[in-house]
């Protein structure tokens, strides 16, 4: 392909969001709320493409990691268009898949994390959607904020706390088990979502 338009291009999706086709080039590696990511075959990149309906948060996700440029803990922006984004592919396993699969997260991790989202702030943005799926531990063991679509929205968003406080209540007792399987961990998601973690969703 020419451009990155033309490989957008062959993303095929349908009224329901399912992903009908793409390019030989482009290797599907992740589905999210609003758009499915491939990496693109010996790159270091990634492509971010848009379901039809929500298309215009490629525009605005594309502007927050602009003003997000040169903070090491956010990926670089390489192109963006009407329904894509193009980004570093970052190697490595999300907080989620680390829970997942017994992969430690240390109290270093969660300084970083806070070290990020601060950085983040000074810079007028108010960030926000903050869980276990978009933050990476890179094969390098750095952290990687992802999906920052939302770091504009005004409400307090208490998410990332919550984690930081779950962290400290459940996962860094000496007995809490590190291994939990990927259903019980949507679960509580759930639970979290809908409000019926009484000491979790109090403002």
């Amino acid at each position: 392909m020419d451009t990155y338009e033309e490989l957008a291009r062959t993303v095929k999706i349908n009224s329901k969001n399912r992903l009908v086709d793409y390019d030989d080039s482009l290797l599907h590696i992740g589905t999210g709320r609003s758009a499915f990511v491939f990496q693109i075959k010996s790159t270091r990149k990634a492509m971010k493409v848009f379901f039809p309906k929500l298309t215009y948060i490629a525009k605005e996700e594309a502007e927050i990691y602009e003003e997000l440029k040169d903070i090491e803990y956010f990926p670089s922006i390489f192109a963006s268009g009407a329904n894509f984004i193009v980004m570093d592919y970052i190697e490595g396993s999300t907080l989620f898949e680390c829970i997942n699969k017994g992969k430690l997260i240390t109290p270093v991790h969660i300084t970083e994390i806070d070290r990020a989202l601060s950085l983040a702030s000074a810079r007028g943005l108010n960030p926000s959607d903050i869980h276990l799926k978009n933050i990476i531990i890179t094969t390098y063991g750095k952290i990687k904020i992802i999906d920052v679509a939302r770091f504009r929205q005004k409400k307090d968003c208490r998410q990332w706390n919550n984690l930081k406080k779950a962290y400290r209540q459940f996962y860094c007792k000496r007995f809490f088990p590190k291994k939990i399987p990927a259903a019980l961990l949507n679960g509580i998601a759930w639970l979290y979502k809908k409000g019926w973690i009484p000491s979790y969703t109090l403002r």
